[in-house]
């Protein structure tokens, strides 16, 4: 694997030999259930918003994408570890052309998935923003064709920006700009909350109610982005720091977390279609008719 996605083995032997804490080394049963669990998961939604015309809308989209970057990190691991099985079955030679092609595109599955949640949640943001903000005009200026456009360049840049990092993984600045991305997110999603609740509070004072059903959106926005930062975030760190403090005894002790810093990745793919679920009435009601009709099938 490469520097930027199997930065625990690479930790040096000063770091570990300075450090206290034993690595915490997980099963690698629990990674192939949990990304079992989070592929099919996110699939349902995804067929759920196939098979019903009412959720073919826009914002619902935009929550497919979200979905995707979801099942892509954890058919990353799934991938990873059929790997490892060929590879320790004879099947694969050991740092071999083939073994490093696939180790590149199971990479860039993983930097994809991350982009891909990254530029999701952002889009969200801004179709909640515009909910809220241009609600008169919305469905003018959100319209279908105009999402999947949107998506389409979307996915086209994570696509290419996930080789590029890949590609260019042991290089510091692509490091840096790889990690520079979370604050950059967050900045964009804060300036459109901020602006977002101000108009609500105002629009409350105006009419002694507040708008109930745009602002719904918003709130599972910042569930989805709770979630994402807790889980992705421990991740980011550990690339910081192994990347400028790998010999430093309280980094190396950090990095001794790397995997399960790497099952909360994971799991964020099963948390999410609960929120999904959760929050919107239409999308449970249409998990229930697919589980009755596979039920009685």
């Amino acid at each position: 694997m490469k520097h930027i996605l199997n930065l625990y083995e690479n930790i040096n032997s000063t770091a570990r030999n300075n450090s206290d804490c034993p690595a915490v080394i997980l099963p690698e049963e629990i990674f192939f259930t949990v990304s079992i669990v989070g592929v099919l998961e996110n699939l349902m939604v995804l067929l759920a918003v196939a098979k019903n015309k009412s959720l073919q809308s826009p914002m619902y989209f935009f929550i497919c994408s979200l979905a995707i970057s979801d099942m892509l990190g954890s058919l990353y691991k799934i991938l990873e570890n059929v790997l490892i099985m060929f590879r320790n079955m004879g099947y694969l030679e050991p740092r071999g052309s083939f073994e490093s092609t696939a180790d590149d595109v199971v990479d860039s599955l993983f930097i994809l998935s991350l982009l891909g949640s990254i530029c999701s949640l952002s889009v969200i943001a801004a179709d909640r923003y515009i909910t809220i903000f241009h609600a008169l005009q919305y469905h003018r200026i959100v319209t279908r064709h105009r999402a999947l456009i949107v998506l389409t360049v979307l996915w086209a840049g994570c696509t290419g920006s996930g080789i590029t990092i890949v590609t260019f993984s042991h290089h510091v600045p692509t490091v840096i700009a790889f990690t520079a991305l979370f604050p950059l997110m967050l900045a964009f999603i804060l300036c459109l909350y901020v602006h977002m609740f101000l108009l609500a509070r105002s629009h409350a004072r105006r009419t002694s109610s507040p708008p109930r059903a745009n602002m719904r959106g918003a709130v599972t926005l910042t569930v989805l982005l709770g979630v994402f930062i807790f889980c992705w975030a421990p991740f980011v760190l550990h690339v910081l720091l192994m990347t400028f403090c790998p010999a430093d005894p309280y980094c190396a002790c950090y990095m001794s977390l790397f995997q399960v810093n790497g099952v909360l990745i994971m799991c964020n793919a099963i948390i999410d279609p609960f929120i999904y679920a959760f929050r919107s009435p239409e999308l449970r009601v249409a998990f229930k008719k697919m589980v009755i009709c596979n039920w009685y099938q």
